[in-house]
């Protein structure tokens, strides 16, 4: 089947393929919204978490080197990025939260450039370059240990054409042959990165799109995935599979095949999450019913049962919990009052919460 005649793009679809693209639909379809098992606040903290998580690695695999930790305490605390790393993660996670607040709108050119010009802002070796397509044919895909080129991108006088057909294939609802929803984004993430039409970003920007465009179709499940997060941990084959795809006269089952195997780890990625805030849940329904306390309160005491030596700010809580600062102060001040947890100073200004002598006593209940 030819998916993108301009380029001899063609996909040999296995019966692996159709059965993947079917067992996703039916996953993907029940509605989290109406489970109540993980509770309101586990589900904005998973959306919040996976976004952080989709950027941040989305990033590393362009280059950006810092921690998680330190990527996501930046994020958290909305801090200004300190360098060209943090500057990629920190536009990766704007643009996805754009992306997010216009999934149902039809993509156009000037979407698209607005998507590179968020994905790459203070990043590029030009400053001009961003939102912009490139203008020259100085670009080449090279492998990053040997700086063999691997790939040479079409003309960049070809742009104007496939940024045309691009939109008309990622806005197409009626398309012939029919293509699965989800091959056709997983052809949109392909096509972007083959042709190249910028200076820099061309792959945070394709998986960007891919994200956008499984968002408009209604896979809504896509704004829990950590998509990216499995591609980094299998960059090789990643790579690969966009080689393999040229080497096999532009056959794209191969990169198809990656990417579905990509969508069902972070599905079953996420499952396991579920499961185990489940578990957890459970677990703390225990110290429910030791007092009256709430819910927050219940997981706070199960922290310190499990781990004495646990040491928490009002700022831990507020990201743990998905809450305000008030609100994390009322649940912290009813645990005060019983002893559960004691007050020490960590300097002037900033206080923390230890295991409170109260603690052994309610436990031995």
């Amino acid at each position: 089947m030819t998916v993108w005649k301009k380029y001899g793009v063609s996909l040999s679809l296995t019966n692996v393929m159709q059965k993947m693209c079917h067992e996703f639909d039916l996953c993907w379809g029940g509605s989290w919204e109406s489970d109540t098992s993980m509770g309101t606040n586990n589900k904005e903290q998973y959306l919040v978490n996976s976004l952080m998580e989709e950027a941040i690695y989305s990033s590393q695999m362009e280059g950006a080197a810092t921690t998680r930790k330190v990527a996501k305490e930046m994020l958290r605390k909305k801090m200004a990025p300190r360098d060209k790393s943090q500057q990629m993660i920190h536009n990766n996670y704007q643009t996805i939260q754009f992306i997010v607040e216009h999934k149902d709108e039809p993509l156009s050119e000037a979407l698209l450039l607005q998507v590179h010009r968020l994905m790459t802002e203070k990043t590029m070796q030009h400053p001009d370059d961003a939102g912009r397509f490139r203008n020259n044919d100085d670009v080449v895909v090279e492998n990053g240990i040997t700086h063999e080129t691997v790939h040479t991108p079409p003309s960049y006088l070809e742009i104007p054409q496939f940024v045309e057909d691009l939109c008309a294939f990622f806005n197409d609802k009626d398309g012939q042959p029919f293509i699965h929803p989800i091959i056709r984004g997983i052809i949109i993430h392909f096509m972007i990165s083959y042709v190249h039409p910028f200076s820099d970003g061309n792959g945070r920007t394709a998986r960007a799109m891919f994200y956008w465009y499984m968002l408009r179709q209604g896979y809504w499940l896509t704004e829990h995935l950590s998509i990216s997060r499995v591609i980094a941990k299998s960059k090789k084959s990643y790579e690969k599979a966009f080689l393999y795809t040229e080497a096999d006269c532009m056959d794209m089952g191969y990169f198809v095949a990656y990417n579905l195997r990509v969508l069902e780890q972070s599905f079953q990625q996420l499952q396991d999450y579920i499961q185990r805030k489940q578990d957890e849940k459970k677990a703390a329904n225990i110290y429910l019913r030791l007092g009256d306390f709430n819910e927050r309160q219940a997981q706070i005491i199960k922290l310190y049962a499990d781990d004495p030596t646990t040491l928490l700010t009002i700022k831990d809580l507020e990201i743990k919990f998905g809450i305000s600062p008030t609100t994390a102060k009322t649940d912290v001040i009813g645990l005060l009052q019983r002893n559960i947890i004691s007050e020490i100073a960590l300097n002037k200004v900033k206080r923390a919460y230890i295991k409170g002598e109260g603690l052994d006593a309610l436990l031995s209940q």
